[in-house]
This record gives C-alpha cells, structure tokens and sequence, in this order.
C-alpha cells in the first residue's frame, strides 16, 4: 500500500474510509476515540491511517459540516482554580482527537451578555458548548443555546438538566456528612463561610451545613454565618467576622478550599492554633489544601473527571446518555481538625 493509496495529493478520510471498507463516519469516530467501535474496527481503520500516513484537516471537514470541530468554555466564576482544572478535564478528553478547546469568559452581570454570546457562537460554529457554574444555572442562557441549534453541557452542584446535557455533584449531602465529622469530633458551635450570592453550589453547601447542625440541634443562627466569594481575601474577612463573635465557633466549615485558607491564616494572625483553638475545612481538594500548614481537610470535588464526561457528551452526542452524570465527591480528612481543646 503507498502512502497515497495511489493518487497524487494527499491522502484524505475517503480514501481511509474505502480502504477500511467503513464509513467516513466510523473513521472520524476513530480518530475521535469514541467509545461506541469495537476493538477490531478501530485497530483495521488505525492501521489504514498509519499506512496511508492521513492526517485529518478539521478545517476542510468544519467547511463541510459548517461547524468546527472546536468546543467552548463559557464561564464566569472567581474561583480560578476550579476553572483551570475543569480546562484540564476537557482536554483530557480532546487529547489525540481533531478538537480544540476555545475559553470565553464573560461577565454574567452584562446586560449586553446574550448578545455577545449569540454573536461569539455564531462567528465560531461550535462543535458543542460547556457552561460553568454559576452561568449554567440560568435556564434562560440554555433556550438561546436552543435556538442556535448549540449542543451544551452544563456543570452544576444539583439536578439542573437530563443526564445528556449535564454533569454534577452532590454538594449538600457531602457538606451535610463534613460537618457531620465536626459533630462527632465534639464541635458544638461551627461556622460556616458561604460561597457568593447567585451560586447553586453556594446555596447547596450552605444548604449541607444547615441541615447538619440543626439536625444535632446545634445553633444556626446568622452570627455564625459569614459571606466569601470564593477568594483568599474573602476568606480572611468572612474567618475574621466569625472569630470576632463574643461566642466564636470551635470549627468553620469553608465553602472553598481557597477560602479556607484564608481563614487559616486569620486565625494564625491571631495567634489561634489550627487545630488546636480551631478547627477548618474547606470543599475542592485542590492543590492548596495539601500544601497550606496543617493539610486541608476537605471535599473533593471531581472536577477534572466531570469535564473529561462533560466534553465527551459533546464531542459523541450519541452517547451521551451512557456518560455518567452525577460524580459522588469523596471526604479527605487531614490534620486541620481535631476535637475542640475546651
């Protein structure tokens, strides 16, 4: 077999397809890794490939299907690293393939915001969209994404959408079981430090907590409720309202790792030990928690693998039904906690 299959030009998917004696549509599943071939399919098409020395041009093929073999990430969210490891999902899952990753972010308090994401998605032809929270609460932004006929994925911390167009997690009840550890450490006065207003996933957590404490019949009240938007600085001023309470808590449950250390570090500046005086723990897992002093005892949130299904549902729409939609987040206990010294 030549490297041109005997024609001059190089070689394209037709002339990988007729020597597979396949479809062009199983060689582009091929290429794309779907889960949907059986082994000896994709290893008698790779071996055409490799013989024929193809390699795919995902800008003659976009021409034809008058959209790109590109996906979006729409988002809106101070939490920097939960949005760098869902980046690193999706590509994760695009690696090797035909598909690139573009990232918008966008401002969702811009009135002048589905405009501008009408034109961005009619200008880049998507392949599929994937929306990070809080945007993918809003319902009204998926009817636009309907009426450009724009396949989506949507990320939340509950049941927003059917499995096909969705990936969550569980956060109230993993909230609900973290502070359920406090409780059993012996913690009777914990506070919380909430995520901002407008997110799901600060409503779900806050929700966790709320559920936790008085289901022990410990206190609730708002004295022991303060408001972070996700950042460090945040945390040290929400950690700074809670321990200057005449009756400040024993243990904070943070909304965020990163805010979580800000709380740390708000109570080290006041010469509180940690665990000792007081107890934290934070939600994400991410790096962080393992490296501020003493390790984060935390949530993990599986956010890296969420984006791996996420993209998966969009670049193989047929299979995305069978693509896990909700990601059970895991405890990590670490040496941030222990039982309250009074």
């Amino acid at each position: 077999m030549t490297g041109n299959s005997g024609r001059e030009g190089k070689p394209t998917i037709n002339d990988v397809a007729r020597l597979s004696g396949v479809s062009k549509k199983t060689v582009s599943r091929v290429i794309n890794r779907s889960p949907l071939l059986n082994e000896a399919t994709r290893e008698k098409v790779e071996k055409v490939i490799a013989e024929l020395g193809y390699v795919p041009n995902p800008q003659a093929r976009a021409l034809a299907l008058r959209r790109n073999f590109s996906l979006g990430m729409i988002y809106d969210n101070p939490n920097a690293q939960m949005v760098l490891n869902f980046q690193e999902g999706v590509l994760d899952a695009i690696r090797g393939t035909e598909f690139a990753l573009v990232i918008h972010p966008v401002d969702r308090h811009d009135p002048g915001l589905f405009a501008q994401v009408r034109k961005f998605i009619e200008q880049q032809r998507f392949y599929g969209v994937l929306v990070l929270p809080p945007l993918s609460e809003n319902d009204a932004f998926f009817e636009l994404l309907d009426e450009l006929g724009c396949n989506y994925v949507r990320m939340g911390s509950a049941e927003l959408d059917d499995p096909a167009h969705l990936v969550q997690s569980n956060d109230r009840q993993a909230v609900r079981d973290a502070v359920e550890y406090l409780v059993a450490q012996g913690h009777r006065r914990i506070g919380l430090v909430e995520g901002p207003e407008g997110f799901r996933s600060a409503h779900e957590r806050r929700e966790g907590w709320r559920d936790a404490v008085t289901a022990h019949g410990l206190p609730a009240g708002q004295d022991l409720v303060a408001r972070g938007n996700y950042t460090f600085e945040t945390g040290k001023a929400a950690g700074a309202q809670l321990l200057d309470q005449p009756q400040p808590p024993s243990a904070i449950f943070a909304s965020n790792d990163v805010m979580a250390a800000g709380v740390v570090h708000v109570a080290r500046e006041r010469g509180l030990e940690v665990p000792g005086d007081l107890s934290v723990v934070g939600f994400d897992d991410t790096a962080i928690a393992a490296t501020i002093w003493p390790p984060l005892t935390t949530v993990r949130w599986p956010i890296r693998t969420m984006a791996r299904s996420a993209a998966r549902k969009l670049i193989f729409p047929e299979a995305a039904e069978g693509e896990q939609s909700l990601f059970p987040t895991e405890f990590v206990p670490r040496a941030s906690v222990s039982p309250p010294r009074n």
